[in-house]
Protein backbone atom coordinates (compact mmCIF):
# COMPACT_ATOMS: atom_id res chain seq x y z
CA UNK A 1 0.00 0.00 0.00
CA UNK A 2 1.33 3.50 -0.81
CA UNK A 3 2.50 5.62 2.10
CA UNK A 4 0.25 8.31 3.57
CA UNK A 5 1.75 11.19 1.60
CA UNK A 6 1.43 9.32 -1.70
CA UNK A 7 -2.16 8.39 -0.90
CA UNK A 8 -2.96 12.06 -0.32
CA UNK A 9 -1.29 13.03 -3.60
CA UNK A 10 -3.21 10.38 -5.51
CA UNK A 11 -6.43 11.45 -3.79
CA UNK A 12 -5.82 15.04 -4.87
CA UNK A 13 -5.28 14.00 -8.48
CA UNK A 14 -8.52 12.04 -8.47
CA UNK A 15 -10.79 14.34 -6.47
CA UNK A 16 -9.73 17.60 -8.12
CA UNK A 17 -10.18 16.08 -11.58
CA UNK A 18 -13.60 14.80 -10.51
CA UNK A 19 -15.02 17.74 -8.55
CA UNK A 20 -12.83 20.69 -9.50
CA UNK A 21 -10.52 22.57 -7.17
CA UNK A 22 -12.98 24.94 -5.52
CA UNK A 23 -15.44 22.15 -4.67
CA UNK A 24 -12.75 19.88 -3.24
CA UNK A 25 -12.43 19.99 0.54
CA UNK A 26 -9.80 18.69 2.92
CA UNK A 27 -12.47 16.27 4.20
CA UNK A 28 -12.93 14.94 0.64
CA UNK A 29 -9.20 14.43 0.26
CA UNK A 30 -8.84 12.68 3.61
CA UNK A 31 -11.82 10.41 2.96
CA UNK A 32 -10.52 9.40 -0.49
CA UNK A 33 -7.01 8.79 0.82
CA UNK A 34 -8.31 6.98 3.91
CA UNK A 35 -6.35 9.16 6.33
CA UNK A 36 -7.18 11.46 9.24
CA UNK A 37 -7.04 15.25 9.17
CA UNK A 38 -4.13 15.02 11.55
CA UNK A 39 -2.23 13.01 8.97
CA UNK A 40 -3.17 15.50 6.26
CA UNK A 41 -1.80 18.47 8.18
CA UNK A 42 1.31 16.53 9.14
CA UNK A 43 2.30 16.51 5.46
CA UNK A 44 0.58 19.60 4.04
CA UNK A 45 -0.23 22.96 5.58
CA UNK A 46 -3.30 23.50 3.41
CA UNK A 47 -5.30 22.33 0.41
CA UNK A 48 -3.23 24.74 -1.69
CA UNK A 49 -0.03 23.06 -0.51
CA UNK A 50 -1.34 19.64 -1.47
CA UNK A 51 -2.49 20.95 -4.87
CA UNK A 52 0.99 22.28 -5.59
CA UNK A 53 2.54 18.93 -4.69
CA UNK A 54 -0.12 17.10 -6.70
CA UNK A 55 0.88 19.06 -9.82
CA UNK A 56 4.40 17.69 -9.54
CA UNK A 57 3.12 14.20 -8.74
CA UNK A 58 0.79 14.21 -11.73
CA UNK A 59 3.49 15.58 -14.06
CA UNK A 60 5.90 12.84 -12.98
CA UNK A 61 3.27 10.13 -13.55
CA UNK A 62 2.39 11.57 -16.96
CA UNK A 63 6.05 11.79 -17.96
CA UNK A 64 6.50 8.10 -17.16
CA UNK A 65 3.37 7.14 -19.07
CA UNK A 66 4.40 8.98 -22.22
CA UNK A 67 8.05 7.95 -22.00
CA UNK A 68 6.97 4.29 -22.19
CA UNK A 69 4.46 4.84 -25.02
CA UNK A 70 5.04 2.83 -28.23
CA UNK A 71 5.12 5.82 -30.61
CA UNK A 72 8.71 6.55 -29.53
CA UNK A 73 9.84 3.44 -31.42
CA UNK A 74 9.09 4.93 -34.85
CA UNK A 75 12.18 6.04 -36.76
CA UNK A 76 10.37 8.85 -38.58
CA UNK A 77 9.78 11.92 -36.37
CA UNK A 78 6.48 12.65 -38.10
CA UNK A 79 5.30 9.11 -37.35
CA UNK A 80 6.20 9.78 -33.71
CA UNK A 81 4.16 13.00 -33.72
CA UNK A 82 1.16 11.27 -35.28
CA UNK A 83 1.69 8.28 -33.02
CA UNK A 84 1.49 10.62 -30.04
CA UNK A 85 -1.98 11.72 -31.18
CA UNK A 86 -3.00 8.09 -31.69
CA UNK A 87 -1.75 7.26 -28.21
CA UNK A 88 -3.78 10.10 -26.72
CA UNK A 89 -6.85 8.63 -28.41
CA UNK A 90 -6.07 5.17 -27.04
CA UNK A 91 -6.07 6.40 -23.43
CA UNK A 92 -9.46 8.14 -23.67
CA UNK A 93 -11.16 5.46 -21.62
CA UNK A 94 -12.70 4.99 -18.22
CA UNK A 95 -14.24 7.77 -16.15
CA UNK A 96 -13.70 11.42 -17.08
CA UNK A 97 -11.23 11.90 -14.28
CA UNK A 98 -9.14 9.01 -15.64
CA UNK A 99 -8.13 10.83 -18.81
CA UNK A 100 -8.67 14.55 -18.27
CA UNK A 101 -5.74 16.69 -17.22
CA UNK A 102 -5.19 17.80 -13.63
CA UNK A 103 -3.12 20.77 -14.80
CA UNK A 104 -5.78 22.00 -17.20
CA UNK A 105 -8.49 21.56 -14.55
CA UNK A 106 -6.50 23.46 -11.93
CA UNK A 107 -5.36 26.33 -14.11
CA UNK A 108 -8.90 27.08 -15.30
CA UNK A 109 -9.96 27.68 -11.70
CA UNK A 110 -6.82 29.17 -10.18
CA UNK A 111 -5.22 31.30 -12.92
CA UNK A 112 -6.14 34.58 -11.17
CA UNK A 113 -6.49 33.57 -7.53
CA UNK A 114 -3.59 31.17 -6.91
CA UNK A 115 -0.50 32.30 -8.87
CA UNK A 116 1.74 29.61 -7.37
CA UNK A 117 -0.59 26.86 -8.60
CA UNK A 118 -1.02 28.59 -11.97
CA UNK A 119 2.74 28.83 -12.44
CA UNK A 120 3.27 25.20 -11.46
CA UNK A 121 0.64 24.15 -14.00
CA UNK A 122 2.25 26.31 -16.67
CA UNK A 123 5.62 24.69 -16.04
CA UNK A 124 4.11 21.24 -16.30
CA UNK A 125 2.25 22.02 -19.51
CA UNK A 126 5.31 23.71 -21.03
CA UNK A 127 7.48 20.72 -20.17
CA UNK A 128 5.11 18.42 -22.03
CA UNK A 129 5.03 20.78 -25.01
CA UNK A 130 8.83 20.72 -24.96
CA UNK A 131 8.76 16.95 -25.40
CA UNK A 132 6.52 17.34 -28.46
CA UNK A 133 8.64 20.16 -29.84
CA UNK A 134 11.71 17.98 -30.32
CA UNK A 135 9.96 15.62 -32.73
CA UNK A 136 8.05 18.47 -34.37
CA UNK A 137 11.33 20.28 -35.08
CA UNK A 138 12.87 17.15 -36.61
CA UNK A 139 9.76 16.51 -38.71
CA UNK A 140 9.75 20.13 -39.91
CA UNK A 141 13.39 19.85 -40.95
CA UNK A 142 12.65 16.63 -42.83
CA UNK A 143 9.34 17.47 -44.53
CA UNK A 144 8.97 21.26 -44.71
CA UNK A 145 12.18 23.09 -43.72
CA UNK A 146 11.02 26.42 -45.18
CA UNK A 147 7.71 26.48 -43.31
CA UNK A 148 7.00 29.77 -41.55
CA UNK A 149 5.60 28.21 -38.37
CA UNK A 150 7.71 27.05 -35.43
CA UNK A 151 7.76 23.68 -33.74
CA UNK A 152 6.97 25.39 -30.43
CA UNK A 153 3.81 27.00 -31.83
CA UNK A 154 2.54 23.69 -33.20
CA UNK A 155 3.28 21.94 -29.90
CA UNK A 156 1.30 24.60 -28.07
CA UNK A 157 -1.54 24.21 -30.58
CA UNK A 158 -1.60 20.45 -30.02
CA UNK A 159 -1.83 20.93 -26.27
CA UNK A 160 -4.56 23.55 -26.77
CA UNK A 161 -6.63 21.09 -28.80
CA UNK A 162 -6.19 18.46 -26.09
CA UNK A 163 -7.19 20.77 -23.26
CA UNK A 164 -10.17 22.06 -25.23
CA UNK A 165 -11.28 18.53 -26.03
CA UNK A 166 -11.23 17.70 -22.31
CA UNK A 167 -13.53 20.65 -21.61
CA UNK A 168 -16.03 19.42 -24.19
CA UNK A 169 -15.75 15.86 -22.88
CA UNK A 170 -16.74 17.20 -19.47
CA UNK A 171 -19.57 19.26 -20.96
CA UNK A 172 -20.98 16.27 -22.87
CA UNK A 173 -19.96 13.65 -20.29
CA UNK A 174 -18.44 11.63 -23.12
CA UNK A 175 -15.02 10.97 -24.64
CA UNK A 176 -16.55 10.90 -28.13
CA UNK A 177 -16.06 14.61 -28.73
CA UNK A 178 -12.43 14.36 -27.61
CA UNK A 179 -11.83 11.52 -30.07
CA UNK A 180 -13.32 13.63 -32.87
CA UNK A 181 -11.11 16.60 -31.95
CA UNK A 182 -8.00 14.44 -31.97
CA UNK A 183 -8.97 12.91 -35.32
CA UNK A 184 -9.17 16.44 -36.75
CA UNK A 185 -5.84 17.29 -35.12
CA UNK A 186 -4.21 14.28 -36.77
CA UNK A 187 -5.57 15.29 -40.19
CA UNK A 188 -4.36 18.85 -39.67
CA UNK A 189 -0.86 17.66 -38.78
CA UNK A 190 -0.72 15.49 -41.90
CA UNK A 191 -1.69 18.49 -44.05
CA UNK A 192 0.75 20.75 -42.22
CA UNK A 193 3.62 18.42 -43.08
CA UNK A 194 2.41 17.93 -46.67
CA UNK A 195 1.18 14.38 -46.19
CA UNK A 196 -2.26 13.61 -47.65
CA UNK A 197 -2.64 10.48 -45.52
CA UNK A 198 0.11 8.65 -43.70
CA UNK A 199 -2.09 5.57 -43.38
CA UNK A 200 -2.84 5.44 -47.10
CA UNK A 201 0.84 5.98 -47.93
CA UNK A 202 1.82 2.97 -45.86
CA UNK A 203 -0.86 0.75 -47.35
CA UNK A 204 -0.01 1.48 -51.02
Amino acid sequence: MPDTKTRLLEAAVRVIRTKGYAATTVDDLCATAGVSKGSFFHYFKSKDGLALAAVGHFSTMAAGLFAAAPYHQAADPLERVLGYVDFRVSILSGALWDYTCLLGTLVQETYDTHPDIRNACERGLSSHIGELTRDLALARQLYCPTAEWTAESVGTFMQSVLQGSFIFAKATQSAAVARDCLAHLRRYLEMLFGQSSTVERKET
